[in-house]
Order: structure tokens, then sequence, then C-alpha cells
């Protein structure tokens, strides 16, 4: 559609609501003469008259009805674009504060923060790394990127974005003196490791055929870094149940060694946020989304 169809249509829809070509050309900041010359051009390529004229009135034809329906609808969807369009145009401003787990942040989130910046100047940042669970109201965070957490919290906005698999594994010396489990109960016999404060039940959830088994496991050692976690498995201190981001290159090179292997469970990866809204809480909750 050519830019003087639009203009022509929104001039035929302006003397429809007006009543009158004067007080559309106020409206629409043309001369009176505009307006009507617009209207005859839309009825000409059209083929057919679309308003009754009379020296004190306007009225719709049959024919005019339909297109001003139809008009009127084409035009606050262009409208509504173009509101769109502009919010995106918003330069974000302002200072980001945002959480997320030691190992999980610095590994993923923290090339996000580079990229966010680089893309907004006029923006800043405070990033908080740290395995303990984290309240963004209280603690005055706008965004919490959380893995696994099911809290139900009306105080927050919380959208899923992925899945992590979570896998059971420990070291070849470490099965090679106490075994390798074959079902999740034979983790009664073994030395479990947890992260302390973030996993406060002892449960690891393995999906089998018949379901999801919550095993109730007993532990040894509790660590409160994801990352000291990961090196006490490889040291041979005992087994580890950790999403794939910290163990897949491991497995890979078998310094970790994957158990009860098709017993995998997977782990939401969610972005929370409070509820007030901010150009630069939007900014990169939209990164997030499109990672």
């Amino acid at each position: 559609m050519e830019l003087n169809s639009i203009n022509d249509i929104a001039a035929f829809v302006a003397a429809v609501r007006a009543g009158s070509y004067t007080r559309a050309a106020v409206t629409l900041g043309l001369t009176r003469s505009a307006v009507g010359k617009s209207i005859v051009r839309l009825e000409t390529r059209l083929g057919v008259r679309l308003l009754n004229r009379t020296t004190r009135s306007l009225s719709l034809t049959d024919e005019g009805r339909i297109m001003y329906e139809r008009c009127r609808q084409i035009l606050e969807d262009l409208e509504e674009v173009d509101s769109t369009m502009a919010l995106r145009r918003v330069v974000p401003t302002g200072r980001l504060k945002l959480t997320a787990s030691q190992s999980f942040g610095q590994r993923h989130i923290l090339p996000l923060v580079g990229e966010y910046l680089r893309q907004w100047p006029e923006l800043q940042a405070d990033v908080s790394f740290s395995d303990r669970y984290v309240d963004i109201v209280e603690e005055g965070f706008d965004i919490a990127i959380r893995i696994g957490d099911e809290r139900d919290d009306s105080r927050l906005l919380s959208r899923t974005i992925g899945w992590q698999q979570v896998v059971t594994c420990a070291s070849p010396e470490y099965l090679q003196r106490k075994g390798i489990p074959q079902r999740p109960e034979d983790l009664f016999n073994h030395d479990n490791l947890f992260l302390a404060g973030v996993m406060r039940r002892r449960d690891w959830k393995f999906k089998t055929p018949e379901g999801i088994y919550s095993f109730d496991c007993p532990g040894r050692l509790n660590i409160d870094s994801a990352e000291a976690m990961r090196e006490s498995a490889l040291a041979g201190f005992g087994v580890i149940n950790m999403p794939t981001y910290l163990t897949a290159e491991d497995i890979k090179t078998g310094r970790l060694v994957p158990v009860l292997g098709p017993l995998i469970w997977s782990r939401s990866l969610s972005v929370c946020s409070t509820r007030a809204s901010s150009t630069s809480r939007r900014a990169f909750a939209g990164l997030l989304i499109c990672w």
C-alpha cells in the first residue's frame, strides 16, 4: 500500500469521526480542501461512493460503512505498532542489580552482562554471585537467575527460560574404592556431597520409567560452594548430584564418571524479578530470554 493511500484512509476516518471536513482538517493539520481531495481520491481508487455529502453534514453509504470499520481497525493497528516500536527505541538507563549462583553466574551470566553493557552505554550493573538463596526484595536486587528453585513468592515475577540436566557422578578413584551404585538406594552406602544452604532438603530426584523418584539421601559433607563441591568430587571425596554445566567437561575427559545413568533429572532455569518495572531490568531480561 502506497503512503498516499494511508493518508487518504486517515483523512476518510478523520472526516467520519469529526462529522465534517473542516473539523477533520483541524485534527490532521491539513486544509479542508486537502481532506476533500483525499476522500475523492480514495473513492476514485475504489470505484465506490463512501460518503453522502451535504452543505451541513456527512453520512456514510453502505460501502462507506464497511470501509470505515476496516480502515479504523487498520489505523488502530498502525498506531499500536508505532507505540511498540517507540518503546523499543527508548534507551535503557540506570543501574541493574542482579544475582546468580557462583559457578553459573561466572560461566554464563557474566558474558551476558558484558554484552548488556556494550549494547547500552548508559547502563551500570551491580552483580553478586553467591550459592546462598538471595531474597532479592529484601536485599534490593532487580533480577535473580535461579536453577531448580521452586519457591512460590507472590512478590516476584518468574519465567522459566530453559532447563539444566542434573547428573549423579563421582571420580574414578572413588568408585573404584567404594563401588558403583546401581540403584538410588545404593547411595545409602556412599559418601554423598551436598550444597549447603541451597538444597536444604536431602532429596535427590531421579527420572525413572515409572515417573519421578525422590530419594532422601544421607550426606557426609556439606559445602556452601558449587565449585568447591565439584573439586571435592574430583578429589575423590564422594558422589555429587549437579547440573551438567558444572560437570559436562569433567565427564567428557573422564575425571568424573556418571552413575545411575538413565536416571537423569532436569532443573528449571528461571529469571525472577521484582514487580517494579525499569528499562534496565527489561533490557537485561530481554537478553536472557533471547539467550
